[in-house]
């Protein structure tokens, strides 16, 4: 019976390329994917007492017709 094949993980050091730093791989996956998301995001951010299309809640809560309570 022959031993199973082994794998890169098995391979001497000297025979791994050595890790790739933080900043070189951000450029790389840049490259392929785009720009990435923002470091802060509208959720990360305090409350604005408006949503996204600019109109606060008390906008919305005055255009309800006075049928719908």
């Amino acid at each position: 019976m022959t031993p199973p094949a082994e794998d890169d993980r098995s391979a001497p050091d000297a025979e791994r390329p050595a890790p790739e730093p933080e900043w070189k791989r951000r450029r790389r996956l840049a490259a392929v994917f785009g720009e990435s998301l923002p470091e802060q995001t509208s959720d990360d951010r305090g409350p604005s007492g408006s949503s996204g299309s600019g109109k606060g809640d008390d906008w919305y809560r005055d255009q309800v017709p006075p049928h719908h309570g």
